[in-house]
């Protein structure tokens, strides 16, 4: 059975008026890509605005045809080019013979993250990265993400990755359908998230029995850095850590890894069988 602290995830906190300005939306300034033939494809079936298509010269593999079609429904501009310069473009990346030219990847406010929840008529479920720096990591936390209904992940604009080419190419096309607020301050935009209503749990070695979790109500996750976790001042602010146990010999997870149990495990308590 859930402990007293479970039991009030479910208790409404108290609206907040206004947002802080730590969720103002911000874009970098330089052209950046998309690369691999899967992200390629959701990109081309999405709002997403492209600049130019690149194709490896002499592929013909169906894969290929159907992204020149979508390109081409588009209206968009398509260069056959060497691969060559896919490798130079891509930094030696796995581009798999194409690359999508884009302006910046764009940034979410957190107001559009309860927007978005609010559209599904749906307790907000977030989750805050503390300074993840693996692009992999953030990719893959963005694929389980879409899979699991969460409505947006909120990220720290210092010390921690952004929306990359390899970060979009690790999450198989979710970065467009995932919305990522980048914010000056997490302890502060946690602080915005209580008032606004928000439970947050955080991940930690001593806590609760994740399988115990109740992430019915209005929720947001922390997951802390791959080797500090979360931060001494974040931490404060958690209402409740979680744990994973585990019997083997490894005694620690990978932050995607960690991330995929814990969101699916808030999945399970929202959607029960």
């Amino acid at each position: 059975m859930p402990n007293k602290q479970h039991a009030r995830v479910n208790k409404p906190r108290r609206e907040r008026a206004e947002a802080t300005p730590d969720a103002t939306a911000k874009t970098d300034t330089s052209t950046d890509f998309i690369i691999g033939r899967h992200p390629v494809e959701a990109a081309l079936q999405s709002d997403q605005q492209i600049n130019k298509v690149f194709i490896q010269e002499g592929l013909r593999a169906d894969a290929i045809k159907e992204i020149e079609a979508l390109a081409k429904d588009r209206h968009l501009i398509i260069s056959q080019v060497p691969k060559q310069k896919l490798d130079l473009m891509t930094d030696g990346q796995n581009h798999q013979g194409v690359v999508l030219a884009i302006p910046p990847f764009a940034y979410a406010t957190v107001d559009d993250l309860f927007a978005r929840a609010e559209k599904a008529n749906e307790a907000p479920f977030f989750l805050i990265l503390d300074s993840i720096e693996d692009p992999h990591n953030l990719g893959s936390i963005l694929r389980t993400a879409d899979a699991a209904g969460v409505h947006g992940i909120i990220i720290p604009k210092r010390r921690a990755v952004g929306l990359t080419s390899v970060v979009a190419k690790t999450s198989t096309g979710a970065i467009e359908h995932v919305p990522v607020a980048r914010v000056t301050n997490l302890v502060a935009t946690a602080k915005e998230l209580k008032d606004r209503g928000l439970w947050i749990f955080g991940t930690d070695m001593n806590g609760t029995d994740y399988r115990q979790w109740n992430a019915a109500g209005p929720t947001a996750l922390v997951i802390g850095n791959e080797g500090k976790g979360i931060s001494a001042l974040l931490k404060k602010t958690v209402d409740e850590m979680l744990t994973i146990p585990m019997v083997g010999h490894v005694q620690s997870l990978n932050a995607s890894v960690a991330a995929s149990l814990l969101i699916y495990a808030g999945f399970n308590s929202r959607h029960p069988l």
